[in-house]
């Protein structure tokens, strides 16, 4: 329904973990071992919200943004098999994520 509205979204990848981990932000307690955002639950709530940004006429758009893309290379990955639009990085990881984007990309056009 959003996206007869909305012409592109864009992922919090922070916040999208909290959500569907059912984590708070301000709580006292750690939950370091399970904040992650590539807890398999989190991973498919972004596939499907790409999925579905996608398969909407006409198409929209979706980036991400947050830490994940940063420090998880592999997570990096994932969006990119995803088809993910666009994703932000930190300034010291953009030239070696491009770098893994191109990569994946060229190995997904094998496929």
């Amino acid at each position: 329904q959003f996206a007869d509205v909305f012409d592109g979204f864009s992922i919090g990848s922070n916040d999208l973990t909290q959500l569907v981990l059912g984590m708070d932000r301000d709580s006292g307690r750690m939950m370091k071992d399970i904040a992650d955002e590539r807890h398999d639950a989190v991973k498919r709530m972004v596939k499907q919200a790409i999925d579905a940004a996608h398969s909407h006429v006409p198409r929209r758009k979706i980036g991400i943004c947050g830490q994940a893309p940063s420090d998880f290379p592999e997570f990096a990955e994932f969006l990119v098999e995803c088809g993910i639009d666009s994703m932000s990085v930190n300034s010291d990881v953009v030239l070696q994520t491009r770098i893994n984007v191109s990569e994946v990309e060229r190995r997904l056009t094998r496929s």
